[in-house]
């Protein structure tokens, strides 16, 4: 049976699409606020939320502590540096095979799946290896 989505969920997910990349609930405000189909921050929080658990959106939480919201389109893979907070996406999924291996042995539906890889980059590497010589 398909959820009644309300007015404000079809608008944000409607906007996730069109924008095809991650952002924070912040970003979502501000987009529709632009695009003159303002809503409360509030609202925004409660049609993510919704979406989140219809399975049509998802969350995606940095080392900051931000979360970022994207509409279900495939699953998302990163290496994120937890100095600079800059994030590389991979396309190597090394738990496909996992994934479906659980929906069969738990009898759980999965939407999606994250990997998130956290260390340092190269470019911080670099700058905490100079910092340590001196």
């Amino acid at each position: 049976m398909k959820l009644q989505r309300t007015r404000s969920q079809e608008r944000i997910l409607n906007l996730l699409k069109s924008l095809n990349r991650a952002v924070s609930a912040q970003d979502i405000y501000v987009e529709l606020r632009n695009r003159e189909q303002s809503m409360g921050l509030a609202t925004v929080y409660r049609a993510l939320e919704a979406l989140k658990l219809e399975g049509v959106v998802q969350v995606r939480t940095l080392a900051s502590g931000e979360s970022l919201y994207s509409s279900v389109q495939r699953d998302q893979h990163h290496l994120t540096c937890l100095n600079c907070g800059a994030s590389i996406a991979i396309d190597e999924c090394p738990v496909h095979q996992l994934e479906s291996e659980l929906q069969d042995s738990h009898q759980f539906r999965i939407y999606y799946h994250t990997l998130e890889f956290f260390g340092i980059c190269d470019r911080c590497s670099v700058v905490t290896t100079t910092d340590e010589a001196e």
